[in-house]
Parts: structure tokens; sequence; C-alpha cells
């Protein structure tokens, strides 16, 4: 299997979309091929009938004159971790967006297994930033998990035995229901991600979107939180993640998208996080890859805090 690279990828995106390929133009297409790479010593299999569940074909967004993504096109397979990875201001947080309408898409489309994500939005869970949320709202952490549960009931419907025993099994799978009249504010980075992560899984989503959730957490947080997705992964539920955590990508996505604006390159970890390849997205800053380790060693501070880009 070859890496490629998105210098043109203006071509509509299907649910065979292969690996976009590098500067020839070739494409590795997953309908007609597999390949397989190793991640944590385990070998890894990527076989061309895996459905496609989330395709993104042309996507375009801009916050008034600044273009954060342009012509972005990839699919992401069934049960797969895809890394999104790139510079700050590079378009990460505005790609998940784009899945969940959260911003509005200049030109091209989203599609959620076949569907416009507009009509998928109950099989999408979402996970934002930390810093987007207000840690003083007066809540615990059982309403947190039960806010999941309302698109499924409508906002003034009183909540029944299934969306307690839903939002139950939320918190259990992230090992907060010992914690669960705890307000949030009271929680420690780790335990605050794993609530949103139990309001996000609490309606069973078949997509979970992750912007950022390395964030803050210290290496024992970060393994724990990974392994919960490792599990949630094993009931085919399909993760993109966005962050700048290129070690954890490294060793734990199936797939990873680099971008920054453009979509530079899509493919395996090995294929992908490589010091000539990343030097595309990160451009003066200092990217090293060695021995399974990717580090991006500085990251600029975008002057301007458009909505919705990072």
């Amino acid at each position: 299997m070859q890496r490629n690279s998105a210098h043109d990828n203006s071509g509509p995106a299907h649910a065979q979309h292969g690996h976009l390929h590098a500067p020839t133009g070739d494409t590795h297409n997953h309908a007609e091929h597999s390949h397989t790479h190793s991640r944590d010593g385990q070998t890894h299999t990527h076989d061309g009938a895996t459905p496609q569940v989330v395709c993104f074909d042309n996507v375009s967004v801009s916050y008034g004159p600044i273009l954060a993504l342009e012509n972005v096109s990839f699919s992401v397979e069934c049960g797969s971790l895809s890394g999104v990875v790139g510079p700050n201001g590079g378009g990460k947080s505005s790609l998940l967006k784009a899945v969940v309408g959260l911003v509005k898409l200049d030109t091209g489309s989203v599609l959620v297994q076949g569907q416009p994500s507009s009509q998928m939005r109950k099989d999408i869970g979402f996970v934002p930033q930390l810093e987007q949320v207000d840690w003083n709202f007066p809540v615990t952490v059982w309403d947190v998990a039960m806010m999941g549960l309302t698109p499924q009931r409508g906002l003034f419907r009183a909540h029944n035995r299934a969306n307690r025993d839903a939002a139950a099994a939320a918190l259990a799978t992230v090992d907060l229901i010992d914690l669960r009249r705890r307000s949030i504010g009271e929680l420690s980075g780790g335990q605050r991600r794993r609530a949103l992560l139990a309001r996000a899984i609490a309606a069973s989503p078949s997509v979970l979107l992750l912007d950022e959730p390395m964030n803050g957490l210290d290496p024992t947080a970060q393994h724990r939180f990974l392994d919960i997705i490792d599990q949630l992964r094993e009931q085919d539920v399909t993760v993109i993640m966005s962050t700048h955590d290129l070690t954890c990508v490294s060793a734990r996505a199936s797939d990873v998208a680099l971008v920054n604006v453009r979509l530079i390159a899509y493919g395996p970890p090995e294929e992908v996080l490589l010091e000539s390849v990343l030097a595309e997205a990160f451009g003066h800053q200092l990217v090293v890859h060695s021995a399974g380790g990717a580090y991006a060693l500085h990251h600029h501070e975008h002057p301007v805090n458009w909505p919705g880009r990072e």
C-alpha cells in the first residue's frame, strides 16, 4: 500500500474511496485491495469489503475571509480510529464540526452510512474540547450523561426507565457510575473528559467524534480514556479523533488524516507520520518521528480566534 498526498483531491468521494495517493496522483482503492500494518505489536488488516461509514467529499469551510478547509475528501472505515492531525488553525476541529452540522459547508458534503450527516445526527456522538464547556454549570455527572439522550426523548418529555438504564450503562462504561451524584465542577480533567464521553455514548451512536481529547491529560488518564475508546471500537463504533498527540495516533489509530486546510495525506500511521510528510503540514514547526513515536515539538498560536476554528 502506498501513502497518498492530496495536492489535488477535487474528485468525488465514494463508499470505496481509497487512500489519497502520492504526488503521482495514483490511488489505492479499499474496494479492490486490503493492506496489513502493525500497531501495538498486533497485526491489523484493512479489508476492501469493510463498509465506509463516514465520507468527506470535497468539503470546504470558511469563517469570513478565512479558509478553514479546502476540498477535503477521504472515507473512514467501520470500527476504525482515524486520527486527524495538523497544526493549530489547520481545520481539525472544523472537520469534526462539519459532521455534526456545527459549521456550514461552503462546498461538498459529509455522508454517514451513506446518508447526509444532517439526517444521521442521532447516530453521531460528539465530545467537544474541555475549554468549550462551562464547568461551573450546576449539574451532576448523572445529569451530563442524561443530556446525551435528549434527541431520543425530546426536550420536554420525562426520562423513562430505558433512558435511565442507558445513562447508567454509559457511566459504567467510562467508570464514573460511583461519581454520578458529584457536581461536574468537582471532577478532575480526566473525569471531566470521561463524563463528556458518557454523554456522547449514552444514545449508542455508531460514529464518535473526539475533539482534542488528550489535551491537559496526564499519561495515565490518556491511556485510560483510549482504552475505553478501544472497547467501543470492539462494538463497531467508528471513531474520528482530532489531536496534537502524534505519539498517541502512531500507537492507537487505524489511519491518519494529515490536514492543514487541505488534506495533505491519509493512510496508516507508519506511512503518514514520517518527518518528510509531516513537514508538508507543519511547515517551519519542528516535527520528529522516530522509533514508533511522532512529536510536534512546537505549535504556533493562531492569531485570530474565528468561531469554530482551533
